[in-house]
C-alpha cells in the first residue's frame, strides 16, 4: 500500500508535530518570563515522597564483609595520612585545593518541599548562601513567614548565610530541604501543608524545553580536476648518425 502526501496519516503525523513544535515555544517562553523576573535558569518537578534522605542508598546487594574494616586497611590509611602531612608541604595542599575549587563551575541546588515538589536552581560554587535565602523569599507563596532550609541525614540547619557553597559542602550538586518556621506548633502545622511556590514558578512543573534540531550541513564536492595525459614524444632513431649535408663537404 502507497501512502501519497495528501494521505489522512501523513496529515496526521503533521499535526503532531506541529503541536509539539508550539508546545517547546510556549515552555520557552515560559522558562525565559521566569528567568527575566529570577535571573535563574529553574525547573520544577515532582517527586516521590518514599525517600526521604538524599543519600539513601539500597544495600541489599553487599555482602557482610564489604564493610568489615581489616587491619590491612587501619596501616594503609595510616601511611597515606602520614604521607600527605609530611610529604606535601602546606603550599602544596593549598595549591591542590585551588586547582580542585577551580575545575568547579557550578553547583545544582534542588529545594525540596514538604508537598513533594523540588525546585532546581544552578549557583556558581562562590555565591553566597544568603543568595538561596534571597531567590526562595522572592518565590515562595507566604514570603512574609520565615523559613529555612536544612540537610539531612542528620537533620542539619543551614544557618550561616556569610559561607560560600564550597565551604559549606554542597557541590558540585545538593538536596536541601524547605521548612517554615514558626513558633506556634498549630501554626507551623497550617503553613506546611502549602501551596509553597508561587502559581509562575508552579506553572513550570513538567515542561522540559527540548533541544532544537541539527540542520544537517550539506557540502558541495569539489570538482576534480584531472590532469591531461602527457603527450608521447616520437623516440628518437637509435644508432643513426647525423648525415652533413653536400653543400657543406670541402
Amino acid at each position: 500500500m502507497i501512502v501519497d502526501g495528501s494521505s489522512p496519516l501523513h496529515l496526521k503525523r503533521r499535526r503532531f508535530a506541529t503541536a509539539d513544535t508550539m508546545e517547546a515555544e510556549a515552555a520557552k517562553a515560559k522558562f525565559a518570563a521566569v528567568k527575566e523576573k529570577f535571573g535563574r535558569d529553574i525547573r520544577v518537578f515532582e517527586t516521590s515522597g518514599v525517600s526521604s534522605s538524599p543519600t539513601q542508598v539500597s544495600n541489599d546487594d553487599e555482602r557482610d564483609d564489604f564493610y568489615e574494616f581489616t587491619a590491612e586497611d587501619y596501616y594503609r590509611m595510616l601511611a597515606t595520612k602520614k604521607a600527605d602531612k609530611y610529604l606535601k608541604t602546606k603550599k602544596i595542599r593549598e595549591a591542590e585545593a585551588a586547582a580542585h575549587r577551580s575545575r568547579i563551575t557550578k553547583t545544582t541546588i534542588r529545594v525540596r518541599f514538604p508537598d513533594n515538589h523540588t525546585l532546581e536552581v544552578v549557583f556558581h560554587p562562590s555565591e553566597k548562601i544568603q543568595s538561596l535565602y534571597d531567590l526562595l523569599s522572592r518565590m515562595v507563596a507566604q514570603p512574609e513567614v520565615p523559613f529555612y532550609v536544612y540537610t539531612t541525614p542528620p537533620k542539619k540547619q543551614i544557618k550561616d548565610m556569610s559561607q560560600d557553597f564550597y565551604s559549606a559542602g554542597l557541590i558540585p550538586g545538593a538536596i536541601v530541604y524547605f521548612s517554615y518556621d514558626m513558633p506556634n506548633q498549630v501554626d507551623n502545622e497550617a503553613v506546611n501543608s502549602g501551596p509553597f511556590l508561587q502559581e509562575e514558578v508552579m506553572s513550570l512543573k513538567g515542561l522540559d524545553v527540548m533541544p532544537e534540531p541539527v540542520e544537517p550541513i550539506h557540502t558541495t564536492p569539489e570538482p576534480v580536476t584531472t590532469a591531461p595525459p602527457p603527450v608521447p614524444q616520437e623516440p628518437k632513431a637509435a644508432g643513426k648518425k647525423p648525415v652533413k649535408p653536400k653543400w657543406l663537404k670541402m
